[in-house]
């Protein structure tokens, strides 16, 4: 592992490829974002929560299936807080007798089922819960486009900007082509991965114009293989820790966050990639030089200081 770190890899010499892969990542996402759009869940629809309570743990799957063959349709189980405890969300307009409607098509089976709760979200609730969800992404972008134009430098904030909108894009793009459920937690996850991506772009930003400050050579590529070279041991343990404990989350934490540590996943990873090879990558592009940094001193500063 220390060699493989050790080595100076020629992370900008792929950055062509680099932004062929995620124009093509992007394309896919926005085309699926345009036609299939997102599956949008009761948090944002409206519709119908039932929460029942099993004398012992269900199968989920039996459960959806037992409904949807009941009649029932778009039909989300999940648990909810105990094995036991399930909650049943349906896309449909609010009945007040459907709470006793799911209970009896479940104990039509044999099973001990009692019901504890049913609500209707309104599709009005929905639809301020997403205009605001947009506004505040938006807000956190600009946000974050100031913040390092402040501590870094009009093209380092271009550059941020460009890779925290490639990633959510990403991120949504992943959600629309495979029609997850796309509800709160999940857009809380994509908020976290826009404060995830800045993180380790700020790191590498950081090492960049540190090495350009002190660097005898103007030629970009080489001043920017370097600071990721130096920052990628840093970059590897965050974001593989961080892995570890979201794959635990997936596969152990229920369905209840599934989705939300899917995204984190997602989002993780192509945070990690869009650092490199959008964030740093485009700052070649937009043609970053020394004097951005360090202005050039005037050949007759010291004479017009004189009386």
């Amino acid at each position: 592992m220390n060699a493989f770190i050790n080595r100076r890899l020629d992370f900008m010499g792929k950055r062509r490829l680099a932004f062929l892969v995620s124009g093509a990542m992007l394309l896919v996402s926005i085309v699926s974002l345009l036609f299939q759009q997102l599956n949008l869940g009761l948090d944002f629809t409206g519709g119908t929560l039932v929460e029942v309570r099993y004398a012992a743990a269900p199968a989920l799957e039996a459960v959806r299936q037992t409904l949807e063959g009941a009649g029932f349709t778009n039909v989300s189980v999940q648990t909810f807080g105990a094995p036991t405890d399930v909650l049943v969300r349906l896309q449909q307009a609010f009945d007040p007798n459907v709470g006793a409607q799911v209970t009896d098509v479940l104990r039509q089976g044999g099973a001990s089922v009692d019901l504890v709760r049913a609500e209707f979200v309104g599709a009005q609730v929905g639809g301020q819960l997403r205009d605001q969800s947009g506004l505040g992404m938006l807000v956190a972008l600009g946000v974050v486009m100031l913040y390092v134009a402040l501590r870094f430098q009009y093209k380092f904030s271009l550059g941020a900007l460009l890779a925290l909108i490639h990633d959510v894009i990403i991120v949504l793009g992943v959600f629309s082509l495979f029609q997850l459920d796309f509800d709160l937690t999940v857009l809380a996850a994509v908020l976290a991965v826009i404060g995830y991506s800045l993180n380790d772009t700020i790191i590498v930003y950081d090492r960049i114009r540190e090495n350009i400050r002190k660097s005898r050579t103007d030629h970009m590529p080489t001043i920017f293989n370097e600071a990721i070279n130096q920052t990628l041991s840093r970059t590897l343990a965050t974001s593989g820790t961080t892995l570890l404990v979201l794959l635990a989350l997936l596969l152990l934490g229920g369905d209840m966050i599934h989705n939300f540590a899917l995204a984190l996943i997602v989002g993780v990873g192509v945070g990690t990639y869009s650092s490199v090879y959008v964030a740093s990558a485009l700052l070649i592009a937009v043609k970053l030089q020394r004097e951005d940094l360090i202005p050039a001193k005037k050949e007759n500063a010291e004479a017009d200081e004189l009386p």
